[in-house]
This record gives structure tokens, sequence and C-alpha cells, in this order.
């Protein structure tokens, strides 16, 4: 395999004569079986070489023994960038990520630095919370995926204080932490969720007997009225401006596309064109079906001609040639399906590059834009609500507070003959 990637025999040779020749080329072939770029690993075998060398400077002869040196492979690394650039910048980094993947796929159960994989924040402290909330309150994946991400900052923000034990937590430390999280710029929405699965937490924690008083009732979070706001949508020729600056001659560019078209086609969510799977698209009855909805039913869209040509275009000439069946797989390796983070972010980079200035640009700007397309239409709420897979007719509500198109006209001119 490393005959592939370095055409000159000396530099294998030297390679394969290394004490941990036998694991770099393990490391080669995993990264040629999940489809990494030879620029990968021209660029990580060299290093992965040199912290072998290091190592054994240091007296390391087995495998199991190099967790150990990588911090100071690392510092020693970094002071030889320094020495010559005067600038560390993020050397640290490209010097422990190779040697930390390599040894995670050479090593059993070695875990990347910042990894957790399956691991739910308090696993250790407070056993049996997320078990709690799946078997006794009955709780959507999804909204464990919330509890997760909310008392992760929680669990960082106590190991950044000091606080080591639940034992320790007090009214000023719920406080402070709450204070610290809305300086974030978070929405009102987002503090109230956390606010909400902190109290869940606090009141499991006291059933437990792993607090001596239940400090549920000192977490506060800021009033959220309902239609308070109005949705972050944009106008349609915004859509059709985001929609014209993606580059479609290239792999990820026809995916892109794909996926901003189901986004202001059909509304979906983020988390549901993740999701989205080869069967889930009927080409013979020209049908596109979105099985698990947040509201927890099913959806069978007819398939809109220019979304189809969109899916076809991407997977005959974007998507990676895979065994998964999910549609939309990351444009490098190594190859796993997009996760709705990355849908996300994928609006948000083409509507930034667009220039559409919007608050919190993503997904669901796209999203909301549909809905909004549907309400000009003088659709009924209860229509697009069933459209969108809204769970209740009030989620629906808040589209039908203000006539957009008329306000922007309002915007633009002297708004008289609007208003009349």
């Amino acid at each position: 395999m490393l005959e592939e990637y370095f055409a000159k025999p000396s530099t294998v040779d030297r390679l394969r004569s290394s004490w941990m020749g036998a694991a770099i080329e393990d490391y080669v072939v995993w990264l040629a079986a999940h489809d990494y770029k030879e620029r990968y690993v021209w660029s990580r075998v060299p290093i992965v070489f040199a912290f072998g060398e290091f190592a054994a400077a240091r007296g390391v002869t087995q495998i199991e023994e190099l967790p150990a040196q990588v911090d100071a492979f690392v510092e020693y690394r970094v002071g030889l960038h320094e020495e010559h650039t005067g600038s560390s910048r993020s050397m640290a980094n490209e010097v422990r990520g190779p040697v930390e993947h390599m040894l995670s796929v050479v090593l059993d159960g070695y875990e990347q630095t910042g990894r957790r994989r399956n691991l739910h924040p308090f696993a250790d402290t407070v056993p049996g919370f997320f078990d709690y909330l799946v078997q006794e309150r009955g709780i959507r994946p999804l909204t464990i995926r919330g509890y997760r991400i909310h008392l992760d900052h929680f669990e960082t923000y106590l190991s950044q204080i000091g606080v080591k034990s639940v034992q320790e937590l007090s009214p000023a430390i719920l406080s402070a932490f709450l204070v610290e999280r809305a300086g974030t710029g978070l929405a009102k929405t987002t503090m109230r969720d956390e606010a909400v699965s902190l109290k869940v937490f606090l009141r499991y924690a006291h059933r437990q007997g792993l607090l001596s008083a239940d400090l549920s009732p000192t977490v506060g979070w800021p009033q959220v009225y309902r239609l308070s706001d109005i949705p972050r949508s944009i106008s349609w020729a915004e859509v059709n401006q985001v929609l014209a600056g993606v580059d479609r001659r290239t792999e990820t560019g026809r995916r892109d596309y794909a996926i901003l078209l189901l986004l202001v086609t059909y509304g979906l969510r983020g988390r549901e064109i993740a999701a989205l799977t080869l069967d889930d698209i009927d080409w013979k009855h020209e049908r596109l079906a979105i099985p698990e909805r947040k509201a927890g039913h099913s959806t069978a869209f007819p398939l809109s001609a220019v979304v189809g040509e969109a899916l076809v275009d991407y997977l005959q000439h974007g998507r990676p040639t895979t065994n998964d069946r999910h549609v939309f797989m990351r444009a490098i390796a190594p190859r796993r399906p997009l996760s709705a983070a990355a849908v996300s972010s994928c609006a948000r980079f083409h509507l930034l590059n667009a220039g559409i200035e919007v608050r919190r640009p993503g997904s669901h700007t796209l999203r909301h834009s549909a809905v909004q397309r549907l309400v000009d239409a003088n659709f009924t709420l209860k229509s697009i609500g069933d459209f969108v897979g809204h769970r209740s007719p009030r989620s629906t509500e808040v589209y039908a507070k203000v006539a957009v198109e008329a306000l922007r006209e309002v915007a633009l001119g002297d708004g008289e003959t609007v208003l009349k």
C-alpha cells in the first residue's frame, strides 16, 4: 500500500524499517479504505513517522506506550516551528491531529483529545439520567440530543471553574452559569430550553440522593411570549439569488444545490434532509417520503421536476461511491452521511456567500422562506402546518402576524398606496 503513495523506494524502505512501520502501514490502509485523498496521506504519514522516531529516542518500544508521548511530541514540534517562524499559530493542532488519529486507528479504545464518543455528560457523577429520560419520561431522541448539548455546556462550565462534584453546586453557581450563557447571545427560547434541561437534571440528582437539596426551583429563565417575533425568512428574489450563487460544476456544489432546493421547496428541517435515504425517493411514482417528522408522523410529497433533476445530477455526478443508503454524504473523507448541523452549515455558507443579511442564517432561514411563500399565496394555516410538519397549528400562526411583502413595499417607498 505504501508504494501507491510514495514513488521513491528509499522512502518506502525508511517507513517500513521504522520500529512502528507496521502501524504506519495499517494507518495508510485505513486512510485508503476510507477514501482519504492522496494529499492527506502525504501530509500525515511524515508526522506520524517523526512521532515514532521521537518516541523511540525516549525509549518507547511498544505501540501501547505511545499515548503518553503525544503531549511531549506536540510541544517539541511546536518549539521547532517557533524557532523558524516565531509563531506557533495552529501548529499544535496540525501535529496533534494526525498523531492522535493514527493512534485511534491502531489502538483499540484510544480516543482523540476532546472526543467523547457515545458518552453522555455527567455519565460518571450522575449515572442513569439519560436512561431516566427515555424510560420514565418517554422523551424522543431529538429532545434527548438537546438535553445532551445543554448539559455538555454545563459540565464544561463546571470544569472551567474547578467544580468536580455535583455536591458542590449552589444557587450562585447555577445563576453564574446561566448569566454566562445568556452573554453569548443565545435566543430567549434557547435559554429557556437550557434552563429546563438543567432543572430536570437537578431534580433527578436530588431524587437519587446525589444532591442534599433540590436546587431546581432556583433556576430561572427569561419570559418568552408567544408570537413575540417573526420568522427569519428572506424574499423569493433573495432565495433565487442564493441558488444562482451555487457552483454546480463541482461535486459539493451539486450536493448543496439539491439540499437548498429541498429546503425552499418543501420547507424541510435540516435533520429531515440529513435522514433522507435512497429508499425514500420513489422515482417510479415521483414521490418523496419523509418517514419521521418532528411531530412523529410521516409525509409524502410529489417529487418536483426541478428537485428531481437536482437529485439525479448529484447522485450521478456528485455522490461518492458507498454502501451507505443516506442520500447526502460528506464530500471529503471519511465518507459519512451529513449531519443536521452540516445541512444547516451548508445553508449558512450559501446565504452569506450570496450577501444575504439575515439573523442567525441557516437551514431554518430557507424553511421559513418556504412557509412564508405559502402564507403569501393565501394557503390556510392548517394546510401549511400539515405541509411543513408542524405539530400544532399554533406553530404556524406566527407566519400570519404580518403581511411581509406589503411591509417591504412600505420600507422601500412612502407606503401610501400600500396603506390605502
